[in-house]
This record gives structure tokens, sequence and C-alpha cells, in this order.
């Protein structure tokens, strides 16, 4: 029988039957499937049309979670129910911790910011007002982090730019990104403020949008397997990558070797997807085929996501730091800034507005001045960042204290005042190559090295350190660390990442590794444990082959010492004393200084000699004077090349040589005093060691000003590079001024055509109203006239001297002796007043008067018009005469009538009528004939025959005979008489009804 073995819950599936284990592989492959997308669809006004679209297209299963976030009100909850109508798929609103699960649709709740952390949906209250709120960009973050690759984001029709900022952190973090089509939508101020970042995927119309999206769900799934499975020779072939790299190279100059690989192949395949390509060497093909594809590749590889103060706690931690490196600064001088991978100018804006703010505690007559220096290798990057030009969105990101104090509010969004754009310029520079900004004071280099590989981070972070002026701050991202240089940088705030340079002064082999240094060597590379100082800590292990290893050197090992290029002692071997001693004064531990004087000038010639040689130097029977006289000793210097972490570093032996016995007496004698007849031999000897002394001193100091003037010429080259920039800045700043002199010689022109096109409205209203023959006055909020028909005189003796007088000053030719009472009602009510008035003269007006209103809805007085109705008037009375003449008549007829419209409602009876039938011949008028003497007129033959004579052509019926009971006279049998009533000879909707009594 097989023993069972212990297993995690995550290998042991649950199943009848024996116990199965799942290999490692299976089991993360089993993982990594059940990991599904997360769709974030954001829109706002116009999106329910095109939301439509979308679930009308979109099939029951798709293996991805959805959630619908729009601008939604207070009061408006309705759209659960409304998407339930145009899918199959459940729809429900999004409620606290709730998980998302596949095929199911969460729409944000009204007044609510929604987020996602581990696939589950968060609600929290919103913080900014409704105006400012960025519901789609807060819910988008939170999915790019959340979902990463797996985020998918679609931007639909809107007002504003939502969704902008969100978009890029999904495109960041290898999501993918859909935006409507602007043309289909009915807002298209969100679409288009999306494709204007570049980092979209797909431009589609709703309709189409689920297709791709499917396509883009299941294509990954069949065409490879998961990536930490896949061997990388097998689909991302070393020679296919360096290729693009060649590519990208070739037609942009910049090369993305040092970058990380991991990072390059996640774009690269995000490219790839897009165009449904699974082969990096068919990739290759497709670029060398489609240029424009490496300029997208290009851009894909430089995403940037940025915005205002990012990470505002890390701004406040800077801001600390700050205040006093400003305070110690001396008058008169430049704050000296360097943001280098500064995008779109976010972050040097930020830092600009920081300083500005920070300088408010410094002291005024200190007149510092701030120069930021914002870099990037992206040219539209740096020309958008020029303009300063950013969306309404960044009121989420900018306090409003700062919108007001740093920005200008134009049509669209913000612009950055001329005096913070003053302080920063952007310039081109490729950190990899191009020699770096010095004498910084802050050097801000936050969310780029995480992109670089290892190497290069090592080779920046010396070139930092030489770009900083002592006591200077080093501001990185939150994932960004200096290991390995914790002698050049002083951590002040761990988790923002903010240090201060050292005031250790770093070795220039530290920069020998960039193409800008002119201190290369055709040396061995460098260790950086071969840089170290004389102060650095020397750790001894307690191990036991150490011990042993330590006895053996002391009793069996010459003396030695290990150093570096500049005679830093980094170990010390053995008894040395007898050839080195302490140097006088507050000296270091240094060979050169603590050298013997017989050994001094010795010992930095073979130093010098091993160090330019790259070899071993030995010198043999090198005199030393004791106590006991002189004495022999070999000298060696060793140049060591292996292990690497002492390549580079200098070991000094000191042997003493023992005489051989047939010349010991020789020996003994050649080793005394010498006596006066050699008092000329030792007197050139010590002229001799003098001389060689000063030579040695002399080459020294040589090679140090070498080593200076190499410093001084690569400062040199950093301020050319910043007079390059500067030059760069003001031709830039010629050709904004001769397009600034453009764009007003433009608006002047147009100027010119609104005051054109504003005479001939005003040409074409006067004729206006001059041919309608209206009389109409303008007056503004104090009843003063404005304007006036040439109509009034006729009502109010008006002449042309008399606008700018109120109203009140004149007396009109009216019978209504309130008209100014009339007007302040109006304005102070806002309403709309109409009223009949008559003149003095006999005539008839129709006055009204209403609220001059100005196009933006603002109160700039009233309106008065005066309409002349007297035909009108006497029309209307004809009629009235006429309706009484007919009336009249009806009522003195002997027979019994009854008048009836096409309601079949009285309009009148006759006086024999309500005489026959006991009825009140005014009540009547006015009612039904269905409720006419209690209901006893309602008899269907009757109906049929009124409504077919008042619907059809028919002029009218006779002999209807009918029997009824009435309420006031009993039964009676009657015979009807229909007749539709002429007017002129035309039929009307009116009839007589005529009654005989049988």
């Amino acid at each position: 029988m097989q023993e069972e073995q212990p297993t995690s819950a995550a290998q042991v599936p649950v199943v009848a039957g024996p116990i199965l284990i799942e290999e490692p592989a299976v089991a993360l492959r089993k993982s990594l499937v059940d990991k599904f997308p997360v769709v974030g669809i954001g829109g706002s006004a116009g999106s329910l049309e095109a939301l439509e679209l979308f679930f009308a297209h979109l099939p029951s299963r798709t293996g991805a979670a959805i959630v619908v976030v729009t601008h939604l009100g207070p009061q408006q909850g309705e759209l659960v129910e409304v998407l339930q109508g145009f899918t199959s798929l459940p729809v429900t609103q999004a409620t606290d911790g709730q998980r998302v699960q596949r095929d199911h649709v969460y729409v944000i709740p009204p007044n609510s910011d929604l987020s996602l952390l581990h696939g589950v949906l968060l609600l929290l209250a919103p913080t900014q007002p409704q105006g400012r709120r960025l519901p789609i960009d807060f819910f988008l973050q939170s999915l790019a982090k959340d979902a990463q690759d797996r985020a998918i984001c679609i931007i639909l029709s809107g007002l504003g730019s939502d969704g902008t900022i969100g978009l890029k952190m999904v495109m960041e973090n290898f999501g993918m990104v859909m935006v409507q089509q602007p043309d289909t939508a009915l807002f298209d101020s969100m679409p288009r403020s999306a494709i204007a970042t570049e980092f979209v995927d797909f431009v589609l119309p709703p309709e189409d949008m689920p297709g791709k999206l499917l396509e883009y769900i299941e294509r990954p799934l069949l065409t490879r397997p998961p990536r930490e499975l896949t061997p990388e020779s097998k689909t991302k072939p070393a020679h296919a990558l360096q290729k693009i790299f060649m590519l990208i190279r070739g037609q942009t100059g910049h090369d993305f070797t040092y970058y990380k690989r991991n990072t390059l192949f996640r774009r690269i395949e995000r490219r790839m997807n897009s165009h449904q390509i699974k082969e990096f060497t068919h990739y290759v093909r497709y670029l060398q085929e489609n240029p424009q594809e490496v300029e997208m590749l290009f851009k894909e590889l430089l995403i940037g996501v940025t915005k205002f103060f990012r990470d505002k706690e890390a701004f406040e931690g800077l801001r600390t730091h700050l205040i006093p490196l400003l305070i110690k600064k001396p008058a008169d001088s430049t704050v000296r800034v360097w943001a280098p991978g500064s995008s779109t100018g976010e972050e040097a804006y930020s830092l600009a507005m920081l300083l500005l703010e920070c300088l408010e505690h410094v002291d005024p007559h200190k007149y510092l001045k701030i120069q930021i220096f914002a870099t990037d290798i992206n040219p539209e990057g740096i020309d958008y960042a020029r303009l300063g030009l950013y969306p309404e969105n960044i009121a989420a990101d900018v306090s409003p204290e700062r919108l007001r104090r740093f920005f200008h509010k134009v049509d669209g969004g913000y612009q950055i005042r001329k005096e913070v754009r003053d302080v920063v310029v952007f310039a081109l520079h490729n950190l990899s190559k191009d020699a770096p900004f010095t004498k910084l004071d802050l050097l801000c280099c936050r969310n780029l090295l995480i992109y670089l590989s290892s190497d290069l981070q090592r080779n920046l972070l010396p070139i930092f350190h030489y770009a900083l002026n002592p006591g200077g701050l080093m501001f990185l991202g939150p994932s960004e660390n200096v290991t390995g240089f914790q002698d050049m940088f002083i951590p002040l705030d761990i988790k923002w990442k903010i240090s201060r340079r050292s005031e250790s002064v770093a070795s220039l082999t530290r920069l020998a590794n960039f193409p800008f240094s002119l201190t290369r060597h055709p040396a061995a590379p460098v260790h950086p444990v071969g840089l170290m100082n004389a102060s650095t800590p020397r750790r001894e292990s307690g191990a036991f082959a150490t011990l042993v290893q330590k006895v053996l050197l002391r009793y069996y090992a010459p003396p030695a010492v290990v150093i570096n290029s500049k005679g830093d002692i980094l170990f010390v071997n053995g008894r040395t004393g007898k050839y080195l001693e302490p140097a006088p004064g507050l000296s270091g531990m240094n060979l050169f200084d603590m050298a013997r004087e017989e050994l001094n000038f010795e010992i930095s010639g073979a130093v010098h000699r091993a160090t330019q040689n790259r070899q071993d130097a030995v010198l043999e029977e090198v005199r030393l004077k004791t106590d006991n006289g002189y004495e022999l000793l070999r000298l060696t210097v060793k140049y060591l090349s292996e292990p690497d972490t002492l390549a580079g570093l200098l070991m000094v032996v000191f042997e003493d040589l023992p005489s051989p016995k047939r010349n010991r007496g020789r020996k003994k004698l050649d080793l005394q005093e010498p006596d006066g007849r050699d008092a000329v031999v030792v007197a050139l000897e010590k002229e001799l060691k003098y001389t060689k002394f000063r030579l040695q001193t002399t080459i020294e100091e040589m090679e140090s000003s070498v080593e200076e003037l190499k410093s001084t010429n690569e400062e040199l080259q950093s301020a050319n590079e910043e007079l390059q920039s500067t030059n760069e800045e003001a031709m830039t700043n010629k050709e904004e001024m001769q397009s600034l002199n453009e764009e007003l010689m433009t608006l002047n022109m147009q100027y010119l055509s609104k005051t054109d096109e504003l005479s001939q409205a005003a040409n074409d209203m006067k004729n206006l109203l001059d041919s309608t023959e209206l009389a109409i006055i303008f007056l503004d909020n104090e009843m003063v006239i404005k304007r006036f028909t040439p109509s009034v005189g006729r009502i109010i003796n008006l002449l042309p001297t008399d606008v700018g007088r109120p109203i009140m000053h004149f007396a009109n030719n009216l019978k209504h002796s309130a008209l100014a009472e009339d007007v302040q009602l109006v304005l102070n009510r806002l309403l709309t007043l109409e009223s009949n008035i008559q003149s003095n003269n006999g005539e008839w007006y129709v006055m009204r008067i209403l609220p001059y209103r100005t196009l933006d809805n603002y109160i700039s007085g009233a309106v008065i018009t005066f309409t002349e109705v007297t035909s009108l008037k006497r029309l209307e009375q004809q009629l009235q005469e006429s309706a009484r003449f007919a009336e009249s008549i009806i009522e003195t007829v002997r027979e019994p009538l009854l008048a009836l419209d096409r309601d079949l409602r009285v309009l009148t009876v006759s006086r024999a009528f309500a005489t026959q039938f006991q009825l009140n011949a005014e009540a009547v008028k006015g009612e039904s004939l269905n409720t006419l003497s209690g209901g006893a007129w309602s008899q269907p033959d009757l109906h049929r025959r009124l409504l077919k004579l008042i619907n059809s052509e028919a002029r009218e019926f006779d002999n209807l005979e009918l029997q009824a009971d009435f309420p006031e006279v009993g039964h009676r049998h009657l015979r009807l008489y229909g007749r539709r009533i002429s007017s002129q000879g035309n039929k009307t909707d009116r009839i007589l009804l005529s009654i005989e009594i049988l």
C-alpha cells in the first residue's frame, strides 16, 4: 500500500479516492489560470448610448469581471436597471467588501468613490467636491496596481479629462487600453484627452469593442503558456532583442541595452499582442517594414506615469530638509536642482512650487535664485512640459491654494504661471551617455532607476554623488535605494528615500565607466570594495580556520600593507613599526606619510610603476637605517587583480634580507657609517636621494594636477551642456515669441472679422426691428433707456437723444399709469408680465414686459414690447355681437332648439326648449348632452347620428324618433332633426338640433 506523503493544501485537490499530488508547475499554472481580467469602463455625459452598444454586442461569457464607473449624482441610482436591460450578464451595484467574479457587471453607487484591493471592491466617501471629483481616475489607478497586466481600461463618451491619469497607470502596469472613437461619441472630450496621451492600444466604436476585448482576453491563453513557465531562449531570443535595440537606436538614437530586460520584454509583448504577433522574430520583421511601429515602441518603452506632487507625504518630508539647506545657502547664490527623467514636467514644476514655498522661510534679503534643470530623452515630452499647459483633472492633485498661486485658469485646463516656468529649464539629456549637471543642491530622480539594470544603477549613483554639492540632497522613488553606496549618501528619510551627500570625496575611478569621463584608462573594472578608504571598518571572523590563518600570517608572512592607488592603508599584516611610523600632525593612515625617510621615495616610485603598468614592482637591497646601523630589505609592490573584491588594490611587502656568510665581513663594513674619506660620496648620495625625492614629489603633484584638470574639464563640459540647454531654451522662447506674435496677428484678424460680423449683425438687427414695426424699448436695471424702435413714438414721445434717460421721465399715450411699477415688478421677480392696454386715441396694444437675459444668463434690464391689436379687438367685438345675435335668434324661435359643440356640450337652448322640458336656459349652458335632464338624452341612436354628422361629410339627418322619460315632464315621444351649422358657406363643428314632440 502506497504511503501518503504530507503535502500543502495548495497542492492537494479535493477528489474522491486516493490523494493526488500536483506537480509545482501544474499548481503554478492553475494559480495563474485562476486569475482573470478585470475591465474598468469609464464614462460621463453621453456614455449611456455607448454602454448600450457595448453590452448589446457583448456575449454572455467573457471570462472577465466588468466594473462600470460613471459620473453619478447623489440622486442617480437607476443605472443598474438600465444596463440590465442591455445584457444577459448579472448587473449589480457595487457594495463595500464585495469580491469581483467572472462574467459579472458591477456599477459604482451614487456619491461614492470605488477602488479595488486584492480583487475586493471598496467604497469610500468622496473627499473632493462634486465638481472636482475624478471617480474614473480613482478607480483605474487602484485597478492598475491590483490587477496589473490583467487590467483593461475602456474610456467612453464624456466631458472633461477624467480617466487620463488612470489609463497611464494601467499602461505602466502592462494593461490594455481602449478608447471610444471620438466621432461616435456624443461628447468627445474624454476620448480625445485619452488619445492625446498616446498610451492607447485601440480606438474603436463601442459596438466593435467587445470583439477586440474577447480577442485580447483569449489570445494569450491560446498562443503561449504562462510567463513564468516559458523558457526565455524559446520565446524571447537574445539576438532578436538585440535587433530590436538596434532598430530603435538607428531610428531614434537611443540605446535600451541597459534597461531591465523583464520590463522591456513585457512592453514589447504588449505591442506584439496589439498586432497579433506571436514570435519575437516576426516582430523584428514587422519593425523593419513599419518604421512608425518603431516610434510607437519607443514611446511604449518610455512610458512615464507622473503627476503633480506624486506621494504628497514624500514632498512634505522633502520640505523639512530643504528649508535648512536654503537657510545655509550664502546670499545672492543660486539653488541648483536637477530632475532627470522629467517626462511631461509635472514633477519638475512640483519641485519649483515647493522651492518657492520654502523660500518664504528664508530671509528675503538673501536674494536666492532657483534654477531647475529638467531633462528627458523624449523630445515630445520636453515640448509638452515647456508649454506648461495641463488639463483640469490636475485639480485632484494640486491644492486650491497652489492652483490660485501658481496657475492661470484657461479654457480646458490650467497654465503654469511665467514666474514658475522661468525657473525650470527643459532639455534633452541621456543619463547613460551625457555629462551630468554639477554643483547641485538637490537631485530628484524618482521612479527612473527601477527601470534600469543594476550595472547602470551602480554607475549612475557615483555620478549623482559627483554632481551634488557636499551636503546636497538626493530624492529617489519609494522603490529605489542606495544599497552599496552608503559611504556616499547619508539616509535622512528611509521611507521616502531622501539622502544627503556625504563629505567624503569619491574616487574619480568610479566615473571611469561612463562615456563622458576623461579619466578612463585601459584598466580592469574597479569593484566597489577597491574604493574603500582608511576609515572603512575591518571585520574579523571568529571561525577556527580564520584564527589559524592569522597565526600563520603573524609568524611566517613578512610584514605587509594593502593600499589603494592614493596610498590609503586598508589592511596591515605583521609588525611594520620598523618601516613605518606615525606622521606628525593630524594625518591619516597613509603609506606615503608614514614611510621612513629612507623608504619614502622608493615606495612612491614602486607604487607609481605598479599602478601605471598593472604589474608587480620589486626593489632589491634597499638600505634602511636602524639603531644597529643599516640593513638591507626587499621591497615588493604587488598589483592585485584577483579576486574581484580586491581588484585594483596594491600590496606592499617588506622582507629583510640576510647578508651572505662569505661576504658578511665585507657587507658589515659596507653597512657601517662612512668615514671622512667617503664624505664626498656620502654627500653626493644624499643629494641624489634628495633629487629623487623632489622628482618623485613633482611627478605626484603633476599627476594630481592632471586629475584636477580632468575634473575641471568635466565641469566645463557640464557647464557647456548647461549653456547649450539655456541656448535651446532661448531658441524655444524665441520660437514661442514668434508663435505668440503669429497668434496675436491671427487673433487681431479674428477680432477684425468679429467686428465686421458684429456691425453686420447690428445692421441686420436694426432692419429686423424696423421691418417688424413693433414698438420695443430696452431698459437697464435702473430703468434707463438703452435703445428703442421708431414705432415707440406713437405710444411714448421719444427722440434718439433720449437714450440714457429713465423711462419715468416721459409721459405716455396710454390709459395705463403703472408702467414704471410693472417694469420694477418684472426686475424684482424675474417674471414675464403681459396685459392688454388702450391708448388715448382708441388703439389697443398687447404690452409684454420680460427680463433682459445675457448669453451667460445674467439679468441686465428689461424689454418692453407693444404689439398693436386694434383690428383684432374690433374683430373680437364683431364676433361677440354676432354670437349674441345668433343666441338671441335661437332664444326667440318658437320651436324647441338646441345648439351643441363638437364635444356635444350645450352652447345655447331656445326659450321653447327650456319651457317644454322645464329647464333653466342659463344653467344648462356648457352641460354635456349625456347628463342633460338626468341622462334622458343619452340615447345610442342619437349619439351615433351626431358623431357621424361631426366626423363625416354628412350635413344633416332627419326624422330620428326616440322615446325617453324626462324627470321634469315625464314620458315623451320625440322626432329629432340635426343640422351642421355653416358660416359664410364653410362648415363648422357646431350642430343645431331641432325637436318635435309627437
